[in-house]
């Protein structure tokens, strides 16, 4: 992909940060090291790997849950999408009964367990929240690429269906929403935050991203011909229970963000347990959300500021989805900006996998507002931030094609750069008038 813009920095930032991302890559069939950690750094030998990239620590020798559903946008943007089939198949696979239904949570490039995170079937790293997200991704997946394993790959079928199925069954006590045990990660985390020591049963999180999960699998279904009327109906059941009964009455800092194991509702800052409720949509557009948001913003500005990078690079994603643009742009600089500092795990912010590949994302589905409906179609909404008066990429590959999408402040322009396909284009303008219209091969399009 290419990128032009009237601000240096967009630029500057998106050509850094394509360019390290796929420093990361993988491709099928080359050699190197397997479970290489702190504890081991030259591993314990040598495997074939799988089409992968590095999700997750660069000291260690693998590719995370989180951070692979995280890292999943941009790497097809990035062409890694056979990549990105490959390894959702080899999370799908491992969700067996013998593991609860959760994914095991890291592999070697080779598709084998990662050791420093996998001792046995009881006794390995999982976290509710990935279950769903992976679901989710799926979905995406399948709208990026119109790739037809997404919806018929029985391994993946299997996993979804369980995932919305007998993981919910087996691991919410007879209610609505998944529950971690309260114990660390390796007894089964209800949430993404390792590091804040409450024994969570359900958190914020957790139940956002069983919302959205739904919500996938509603889109799935009907991409395999069946009806999602059912996961509808479990998606807004669930997020009428959120709204009515789960978050409490409270607002902002008051709002409740998660459970323990013993019923407390905890309210304040719990950093992804607190960001992931408006991220995923869960919480009722109004007054309410609006001061959430405003909350995520000032935390994370100031006392609740996480101290790793990558914990930030969920922000600029938050804030595209209410629209709040100039706040989006302020994370991704910022997260751009420290990329030279040290990491508090070692070695360098910029050298975690997660920021470069996020940077790729935010930009293309984030900034430009790219929402794709492969195979054919594509919808876009420019969200250029304050200052910036044009932004260009070229070279986004959308199922069986590529194209190039540019805003100006007052109009929008996409660029068919295929040879075979005919895009449907649905262009919401920055003065709220929405134009359909369809890009033929080679063909410039502009509507304002």
């Amino acid at each position: 992909m290419k990128i032009g813009s009237s601000c240096p920095e967009i630029v500057a930032m998106f050509e850094w940060a394509r360019d390290r991302a796929l420093r990361w890559a993988h491709p099928g069939g080359s050699r190197g090291p397997l479970n290489v950690d702190e504890q081991q750094p030259s591993g314990t030998g040598e495997g074939v790997y799988l089409p992968s990239y590095w999700a997750g620590y660069a000291h260690r020798s693998g590719f995370y849950s989180r951070d692979f559903a995280h890292q999943f946008a941009g790497a097809h943007l990035l062409g890694l999408a056979e990549a990105n089939l490959t390894m959702l198949r080899r999370f799908a696979a491992s969700a067996t009964p013998a593991h609860g239904y959760y994914p095991v949570w890291a592999f070697n490039f080779d598709g084998s367990y990662l050791a420093i995170d996998y001792r046995g079937p009881d006794d390995f790293v999982r976290e509710v929240p990935v279950v769903f997200e992976l679901v989710e991704r799926a979905e995406l997946g399948y709208r990026w690429t119109g790739d037809p394993a997404y919806v018929d790959d029985p391994v993946l079928r299997d996993f979804y269906r369980h995932a919305t199925g007998e993981f919910v069954t087996r691991h919410s006590a007879g209610g609505l929403v998944a529950r971690g045990t309260g114990g660390g990660i390796f007894q089964g985390a209800a949430s993404y935050n390792e590091l804040s020591g409450e024994p969570l049963a359900e958190a914020g999180d957790g139940i956002a991203a069983q919302y959205r999960a739904y919500l996938a699998m509603a889109a799935l279904s009907r991409a395999g011909g069946a009806s999602g009327a059912a996961f509808e109906r479990r998606a807004a059941e669930l997020k009428r229970h959120f709204n009515e009964t789960w978050s409490g009455r409270g607002a902002g800092a008051e709002m409740v963000r998660a459970y323990t194991v013993d019923g407390r509702a905890m309210t304040g800052w719990g950093r992804e347990n607190s960001w992931f409720m408006p991220l995923k949509g869960i919480i009722d557009d109004g007054p309410r959300n609006d001061d959430y948001l405003d909350f995520v913003d000032a935390q994370a500005s100031g006392p609740g500021r996480p101290e790793n990078v990558e914990a930030l690079t969920y922000l600029p994603d938050t804030f595209f989805r209410h629209g709040r643009d100039d706040t989006a742009w302020k994370w991704m600089r910022e997260i751009f900006a420290v990329r030279d500092r040290p990491h508090v795990a070692g070695g360098l912010n910029g050298d975690y996998p997660e920021v470069p590949f996020t940077l790729v994302g935010q930009t293309v589905e984030g900034l430009l507002g790219v929402r794709p409906d492969a195979p054919d179609a594509v919808t876009t909404r420019s969200r250029l931030p304050e200052g910036v008066d044009w932004l260009e990429v070229s070279g986004i590959p959308l199922g069986d094609g590529h194209l190039a999408v540019r805003h100006d402040r007052h109009a929008s322009t996409l660029t068919n750069l295929s040879s075979r396909v005919t895009y449907r284009w649905t262009a919401h303008l920055p003065d709220g008038r929405t134009r359909v219209q369809h890009v033929p091969p080679g063909r410039a399009v502009t509507a304002g």
